[in-house]
């Protein structure tokens, strides 16, 4: 042990043994394809093993925002990393890309290992419900350069598509229908805003907000959309996706559209997650602002024809999700909200 190093603000020993407590929970996240094990100096990924003709490689990375800091405030670090796992593989996904593995990036003030495992577990958690392995990452003690107690997380994904099978907006037409699946709440967004609202009203933290605390509803995780939508992506022909985050409908649902094509959105048929409610009312936010910062209650997006809506609907309804029809691509560019 280097008892200057540790003098310095960095205990070695501490990073040891938060590799060997975070171990257990990378194990859960292994595929057949991962060469070797966690600790090398680069992780390997055998892309021969895949039952692919012509892969094509995508790849995201993302963080978790000011969400962070509700995190650290509440004492809450188990799902932060789900959150972290989410944003970059849903975003991957819009392309049909199924996500193969994941690289995590956690720096701290001082490194506690109970503290750090408990940050990759949420990783870990993340990487199962979307059948992705956690093959590497980086642990960084920067005492300088954070408080004590604080800390960041990124991450980085990369998956893989037939090049056949790749979804862009191409083919995309007037009249297709537009599909949402339902946010677990208000995920990784717009919290900056959320933050200020809380402070602004000097909310307290545990108050009820329908059975539960409302630090647990502002904290539940972003909902992950891999195994459902690949598994759509085998019966129907899927024309766009979008992941809706930082943004919101306004930013996100024309990145999903060629140019000169808009969207048509029925608000009476999203369900929005009491959170949300909550949070509108209390900063009574016009509808123009919410639809531009939050999801409100549509995490994702899926644009199929017309014809094979209804079938898209109940096979992601077998598989999970409470998908619902909530629009239509139009004439003309832009977003038209209706039905509220």
């Amino acid at each position: 042990m280097s008892e200057q190093y540790k003098q310095a603000g960095v205990d070695i020993e501490a990073g040891y043994e938060a590799v060997k407590q975070m171990k257990v929970h990378v194990q859960k996240t292994m595929r057949k394809e991962v060469l070797g094990g966690l600790g090398g100096f680069g992780a390997a990924f055998d892309l021969s093993e895949l039952n692919m003709k012509h892969p094509i490689l995508v790849s995201g990375t993302d963080g978790v925002g000011t969400k962070l800091a509700l995190a650290i405030e509440s004492d809450k670090h188990d799902t932060i990393g789900i959150d972290a796992v989410a944003m970059c593989v849903n975003d991957i996904l819009t392309v049909g890309a199924e996500p193969l593995y994941f690289l995590d990036y956690i720096a701290v003030n001082k490194v506690i290992p109970e503290h750090v495992a408990d940050i990759v577990k949420g990783v870990s958690e993340g990487c199962v419900q979307s059948n992705c392995a956690l093959i590497g990452g980086e642990t960084a003690e920067m005492g300088d350069m954070y408080k004590p107690g604080d800390y960041d997380i990124a991450g980085f994904a990369v998956g893989a598509v037939e090049k056949e099978e790749y979804v862009d907006f191409v083919n995309v037409k007037a009249g297709d229908k537009i599909i949402g699946l339902p946010s677990s709440g208000v995920h990784s967004n717009g919290f900056s805003l959320v933050r200020k609202v809380l402070a602004d009203n000097r909310v307290d933290f545990n108050m009820d907000l329908a059975g539960k605390p409302l630090i647990e509803r502002l904290l539940e995780p972003t909902k992950i959309y891999v195994k459902p939508v690949l598994e759509l992506k085998k019966h129907v022909a899927i024309k766009s996706m979008s992941h809706i985050t930082g943004g919101g409908f306004y930013e996100n649902v024309p990145r999903a559209l060629p140019e000169g094509l808009g969207a048509k959105i029925d608000l009476s048929t999203i369900k929005m997650p009491v959170v949300i409610d909550w949070l509108l009312e209390t900063s009574k936010l016009s509808q123009e602002e919410a639809y531009n910062v939050f999801n409100m209650g549509i995490g994702y997006m899926i644009v199929v024809t017309e014809d094979e809506a209804e079938k898209a609907i109940n096979i992601l309804k077998e598989n999970g999700e409470d998908a619902v029809l909530i629009g239509e691509v139009i004439e003309g560019e832009g977003l038209e909200l209706y039905g509220n």
